[in-house]
């Protein structure tokens, strides 16, 4: 629509307009910079989205092609050396395209949606990661993201390594007689306790773990009652630690008035775990499961 203002006419462009416009002009940009072209050369400019992702492209051996990860992505250390272009759910292509990136390697959970369909329509190939919070989840990723980077070789090699691993975790399992039930809290900040339901990366790092997630009503995270965590009476409460708000220690745990009262608090079965190890479902997966599995049941690690 045109309007005038002083005199002068001004374009007034919708929302929608101006996101379809940018991807528009970021798109030639990058076809003139020589980004667009008809033949996929190798990606030599590598920006991972997601810790999961940032991890498999080290445990490939490919981190010297990595010229950028998101805020999520801090392990393994050196990993945080890299230009961090923003959290992985609020992304923005200005950020993003920073970097010069000519492959995105991005875990599915990203976002906002307005910001990634602009990245998609630039030109720079962009490869989708699921989430999948299984063996056979971790199995995938880790092959999407050695094809991608044109090492399937290696792919079928760190496959097969993270398929061994988790599976001597399950061998040590079968003499579990008895399955152990665990609630894991997200975080519990005022006091307010945000807990896994089915579905979610905690849920699968405790089946993983040989134990049962104890809140099996709803999916996702979400808030727990008072009488919904004592009504759940779990055996184990695992924690996040050194997280800021998502963290909660031993103590804070037993100060609740809700978890102080049950089983695992009462018993001292409370865990504290490395929220990225724990959550992150890539090639540290075997690891985890058998961390988690040795402190619920009393394991050597």
């Amino acid at each position: 629509m045109l309007v005038h203002r002083n005199g002068h006419p001004l374009i007034l462009i919708s929302r929608a307009i101006g996101q379809r416009f940018l991807a528009v002009a970021i798109s030639m940009v990058f076809i003139w910079s020589g980004y667009a072209s008809a033949e996929e050369p190798e990606a030599k400019r590598v920006l991972a989205i997601g810790g999961a992702v940032t991890e498999i492209v080290y445990a490939l051996g490919e981190d010297d092609r990595l010229i950028g990860r998101d805020s999520t992505s801090t392990f393994p250390p050196e990993a945080t050396n890299l230009p961090d272009v923003g959290y992985i759910r609020a992304l923005s292509p200005e950020g993003v395209l920073s970097v010069n990136p000519d492959l995105i390697l991005a875990r599915e959970n990203n976002g906002p949606p307005e910001a990634v369909d602009v990245l998609k329509s630039t030109g720079v190939t962009w490869v989708d990661v699921p989430d999948d919070f299984s063996v056979e989840g971790v199995d995938e990723n880790i092959r999407i993201v050695a094809e991608a980077l044109g090492v399937p070789q290696k792919g079928d090699e760190l496959r097969r390594r993270v398929a061994s691993e988790i599976a001597a975790v399950q061998q040590r399992l079968d003499g579990v007689r008895t399955q152990k039930t665990v609630m894991f809290v997200l975080s519990m900040r005022d006091n307010r306790i945000m807990a896994a339901g089915f579905n979610t990366a905690a849920d699968g790092i405790i089946r993983l773990s040989g134990a049962r997630n104890v809140i099996d009503v709803f999916e996702g995270y979400k808030p727990l009652s008072d009488e919904a965590i004592l009504k759940a009476a779990p055996d184990v409460i695992v924690t996040m630690a050194g997280r800021g708000d998502h963290g909660a220690d031993d103590e804070q745990v037993k100060s609740h008035p809700a978890l102080g009262r049950t089983p695992a608090a009462l018993n001292n079965e409370i865990i504290q775990v490395d929220g990225l190890l724990m959550l992150g479902f890539g090639p540290r997966t075997g690891l985890a499961a058998q961390q988690l599995a040795s402190a619920i049941y009393g394991f050597e690690s």
